[in-house]
C-alpha cells in the first residue's frame, strides 16, 4: 500500500497586494522619538553614514579616520569588523564619547556561512531542501553574531539567466517560484523569531532590483525591462523576503526606467514601501551614490539628494549624506522630514535588535571561543554540501567508485584549500578547508591508494590566473611547463585503476565583477582532460564552477560528471562522500546550461514566439532556431542524475475543471526502479495556454523531495488552486483568466508526464 505525500502548492504572492501592517511598538516608537527630538541636524545626519571597518587594520580600532568620526557622531554602523574584542572597542567609543552614546551597528558579508562556510548559494539552491537551506542561515547567524556581528548583507536573491555574470554563483538560479522559497528560507534562518536575540542577525535583501539582468552578463551594467516582466519573474523573491520580515534591503547598482536603482523613488518608495509595506531600513551597496555620478546624474550633492528623496536610508562608503545633506538641505533640495524619516529608520534596526537595552550584547569573548567553526557546524556543512552536488552524467555506473585499488586524483583543484569555500567568503579561514586529496585520502584509508598529480596550471594564461585568483585564493602556479606537468599527470595515471580530475574554474572565477565570455573549462585544462580520457581508463569529472558551463564535449566524451560547485569548508569529505556512494547525489539544477554561449540568455521558463519550432525539431527554415546548434539546452533546469533510477506513472488528476474556491488534486506515484536508496526533487510545472498576454512555455508552482528506498513507491499530490494560475496582466492586475491549461509533473523541466485541465 502506498504511502501518500500530500503537498499543498504555494500560493504565488501578490506583488502589488499592501502587507500586512505591523502591530505599533509604542513603546519604541516613544523611545526613539524622544531621542530624535535631542539629535542636532548632524547627528541624524552621521546615522546615515556606513562605513568600513577594514579587517587587516592594525593599531587604531578601525581604519584611518573611522575612529574620530565615531567620536563625533558621524558613523550609524560599520561593517568589515569582527570579533567580540575590536567590536567592544568601537563600540565603546560610540556608547561613551559622544553626546547622546547611540550604539553602532555591525555589519558583514555573511553570504554562505561565516567561519563554517557552505556551498556557495547557487549550490545551496540545487538542494531544492529549504530545511537545510534555513539551517545553513542559522548556522551563519550563530557564529557571526558569536563574533560580534549583527547585520549580513544576505541574501542574494536576483533572479540570474545568464551565466556569463558572475553573481550569479551568489543566488538561486534562474526561477522566481524557487528564488522565493529559498529567499523565506534564509531570512526566517538569519533572523530567527527574534532580531533581539544575540544570536541572530539582520537579514539584508540585495539588490533591489533586476540587478542579475545585467545587459551582455557583464556585471554594473545597465538592465531594462518591462513592468510586466518585472512583476511576473523578477520580483516575486525580494517581495517574499520582505514579506517573511526581513529587517533591510540593499539598492542594487543597475538602473530601472532609466534611473539607476539607488535613485528610484518609484522602485524604493512606491513599490517597496507603499505596494509592498516595507518598514525597514534601506542602504545602498558600496559607493552606489557616488557612481550615480558617472550614470550622469550629477555630481554629489546632487546625486544624494536624489537618493535620499529615492528612500534610501544609509549611505555605504560613499559619503555623500555626510558630506552634502546639510548643504542641500539649507538650499531646499531636501527636506527636513526626508532626513528624519532615514534617521528614524535606522535608529529603529537598532532598536530591534536591542543595541539601546545592552550595545555589547553580541560582545561575548567566552561565545566566540565555543560556537564558531565547531566540529557540529562542519558535520552539517559536510552533509549540506553533499546534498547540493549535481550528477550530470553517469556513463554504465562509472560512480560511485570503490575504495579499494589505486585512484588517480589529477588536476588544478584537486590539491587545495583556498578555493574549496568558493567566492563570497570573506571570513573563512582558508587554511582549513578539507582539499579534495585529503578527503579522498581520508575515506579510504588503508583501503586504497590515491595518487596525485596537478596535471596543469588553472590556464595557459598567467595574468588570467592572477585576476581568477584574488583575495588569498592562489592556486600556485606551478613554473614547469605544460608538457612537464601533462607527462607527470600521465605517469600517475598509468598506476591507477580510475582516474579522477578535479577541474573548472577557480573560486574568484565567479563572484562579483567576475564576468566571463567564454563559460567553459579553461583551456590547459582542457587538454589534460583530453589526454587522461585518450589512456582509455575511466575518468570521473569532479567539476568546480560558480555558474553553468559549456560542456558540449565534456558530456559526449567523459565517463561521469559531478558538478560540486564550490562545496565549501568541508569541501573535500563531502566530495569523497558521493565519490565513493557514501551518499546518493541528489542535487538538482535551478539554472540552465548552455550548449554555447551564443544560446544565453537561456531558460526553461521562456515564452513561445509566433514561429516557434516543432517539438522534436533541430532546424527548420522561417522558424525561431539557429543554422549551427539546437535551441535544446545542454542541461534543463530541474535536471539532475542519482546512483539510483526513478520511474514516474501518469498523472491523475480529481477533476478536469476547476472553479474559483475550489482545488485540484494533481498526482503521481514515483517508484524507485535502481538497486540504491535515493532521493527525488518531484516537480510540478502548469501553463496557461491562453492569456491575455502571452504566457510562459512552462512555470514551476511546486516541488517535492521525498526519499525512496530500493522498490519502493510514493504517490505525491499536489493541491492546485486558482491563486496558482494568477498572473500580472497588462495593467499589473493580478488575476487569473478562464481557459485551458496543462499540469506537468517529472524529475526535471523537461521530462514530465502531462494533463489537462480547465479553469471555469
Amino acid at each position: 500500500m502506498y504511502r501518500k505525500i500530500i503537498l499543498l502548492v504555494c500560493v504565488m504572492i501578490s506583488l502589488q497586494a499592501p502587507a500586512q501592517q505591523p502591530v505599533i511598538d509604542t513603546k519604541r516608537d516613544a523611545f526613539i522619538s524622544s531621542l530624535m527630538q535631542k539629535m542636532t541636524l548632524d547627528e541624524k545626519i552621521g546615522q546615515l553614514n556606513l562605513l568600513t571597518g577594514g579587517e587587516a587594520t592594525t593599531g587604531s580600532v578601525v581604519s584611518a579616520g573611522v575612529e574620530a568620526k565615531i567620536k563625533n557622531g558621524q558613523v550609524g554602523g560599520i561593517f568589515s569588523m569582527s570579533t567580540p574584542a575590536r567590536i567592544r572597542k568601537a563600540q565603546e567609543i560610540a556608547v561613551t564619547q559622544t553626546r547622546l552614546k547611540i550604539p553602532v551597528i555591525f555589519g558583514m558579508d555573511v553570504i554562505h556561512g561565516y567561519k563554517t562556510m557552505f556551498p556557495i548559494p547557487l549550490g545551496l539552491s540545487c538542494t531544492w531542501d529549504m530545511q537545510l537551506i534555513e539551517r545553513a542561515a542559522r548556522i551563519a547567524a550563530t557564529e557571526a553574531s558569536a563574533d560580534g556581528l549583527n547585520w549580513a548583507y544576505s541574501p542574494m536573491v536576483d533572479i540570474a539567466r545568464d551565466p556569463r555574470w558572475g553573481r550569479i554563483s551568489e543566488g538561486s538560479g534562474e526561477d522566481p517560484y524557487l528564488g522565493s522559497q529559498i529567499a523565506k528560507a534564509m531570512v526566517k534562518g538569519y533572523q530567527g523569531d527574534d532580531l533581539s536575540k544575540n544570536n541572530t542577525l539582520m537579514a539584508c535583501v540585495k539588490h533591489f532590483a533586476l540587478y542579475g539582468a545585467a545587459e551582455a552578463g557583464r556585471d554594473y551594467n545597465t538592465t531594462d525591462m518591462s513592468r510586466v516582466r518585472m512583476y511576473n519573474e523578477y520580483l516575486p523573491p525580494y517581495k517574499a523576503a520582505v514579506d517573511a520580515g526581513a529587517g533591510s534591503v540593499m539598492t542594487s547598482f543597475n538602473e530601472i526606467d532609466g534611473i539607476p536603482a539607488t535613485a528610484s523613488k518609484w522602485l524604493l518608495t512606491d513599490l517597496l514601501r507603499k505596494q509592498w509595506g516595507f518598514k525597514g531600513l534601506v542602504v545602498t551597496d558600496y559607493t552606489a551614490i557616488n557612481e550615480m555620478i558617472d550614470h550622469g546624474m550629477g555630481n554629489l550633492q546632487q546625486v544624494s539628494a536624489l537618493a535620499l528623496k529615492a528612500g534610501v536610508d544609509m549611505d555605504m562608503v560613499g559619503e555623500g549624506f555626510l558630506t552634502t545633506l546639510k548643504r542641500s538641505l539649507q538650499q531646499g533640495k531636501v527636506t527636513q522630514k526626508q532626513i528624519d524619516d532615514a534617521c528614524r529608520r535606522v535608529l529603529e534596526a537598532k532598536y530591534m535588535l536591542g543595541l539601546f537595552d545592552d550595545p555589547y550584547r553580541y560582545c561575548n569573548e567566552e561565545r566566540a571561543a565555543t560556537a564558531i567553526y565547531t566540529k557540529a557546524n562542519r558535520q552539517e556543512a559536510r552533509a549540506i554540501a553533499a546534498e547540493s552536488f549535481v550528477l550530470l552524467k553517469n556513463d554504465n555506473n562509472t560512480l560511485p567508485i570503490k575504495k579499494s585499488g589505486t585512484i588517480a586524483l589529477i588536476g588544478p583543484l584537486a590539491n587545495n584549500k583556498s578555493n574549496m569555500p568558493g567566492t563570497w567568503s570573506v571570513s573563512a579561514d582558508f587554511s582549513k578547508p578539507v582539499s579534495v586529496l585529503e578527503g579522498l585520502r581520508e575515506a579510504v584509508g588503508n583501503n586504497a591508494k590515491v595518487v596525485y598529480a596537478k596535471g596543469s596550471n588553472l590556464t595557459e594564461d598567467s595574468l588570467l590566473e592572477q585576476r581568477a585568483t584574488m583575495f588569498g585564493k592562489s592556486l600556485g602556479r606551478d613554473s614547469r611547463s605544460d608538457e612537464a606537468l601533462l607527462q607527470e599527470a600521465l605517469d600517475i595515471a598509468a598506476q591507477s585503476d580510475v582516474i579522477v580530475a578535479a577541474l573548472g574554474e577557480a573560486a574568484e572565477m565567479s563572484g562579483e565583477s567576475a564576468s566571463r565570455t567564454d563559460i567553459g573549462i579553461p583551456d590547459v585544462q582542457r587538454k589534460l582532460l583530453e589526454t587522461l580520457l585518450a589512456t582509455g581508463k575511466p575518468v570521473i569529472l569532479v567539476l568546480f564552477a560558480g555558474r553553468p558551463m559549456t560542456l558540449v564535449w565534456e558530456q559526449q566524451h567523459v565517463h561521469a560528471i559531478l558538478d560540486v560547485w564550490f562545496p565549501g569548508s568541508e569541501a573535500g569529505s563531502s566530495i569523497a562522500d558521493v565519490l565513493f556512494g557514501d551518499v546518493n547525489p541528489s542535487g538538482k539544477l535551478t539554472a540552465t546550461f548552455p550548449q554555447n554561449v551564443g544560446q544565453i540568455p537561456i531558460y526553461y521558463n521562456h515564452k513561445n514566439t509566433g514561429r516557434p519550432l516543432p517539438e522534436g525539431q533541430w532546424f527548420q527554415k522561417f522558424r525561431s532556431n539557429y543554422l549551427d546548434v539546437s535551441n535544446d539546452p545542454l542541461y534543463p533546469f530541474g535536471y539532475g542524475l542519482s546512483y539510483t533510477s526513478f520511474s514516474y506513472s501518469d498523472i491523475t488528476l480529481s477533476s478536469a475543471s476547476l472553479r474559483p474556491g475550489q482545488k485540484i488534486n494533481a498526482s503521481v506515484t514515483v517508484t524507485n526502479t535502481g538497486t540504491r536508496a535515493g532521493k527525488e526533487t518531484v516537480q510540478l510545472y502548469l501553463r496557461d495556454m491562453v492569456g491575455s498576454i502571452t504566457r510562459p512555455v512552462k512555470e514551476l508552482k511546486g516541488f517535492r523531495k521525498i526519499e525512496l528506498k530500493p522498490g519502493e513507491s510514493k504517490t505525491v499530490l499536489f493541491t492546485i488552486s486558482v491563486e496558482d494560475l494568477k498572473f500580472y496582466n497588462s495593467d499589473l492586475k493580478y488575476v487569473a483568466e478562464p481557459g485551458d491549461f496543462k499540469v506537468f509533473i517529472g524529475s526535471n523541466s523537461r521530462d514530465v508526464r502531462e494533463a489537462d485541465f480547465k479553469l471555469l
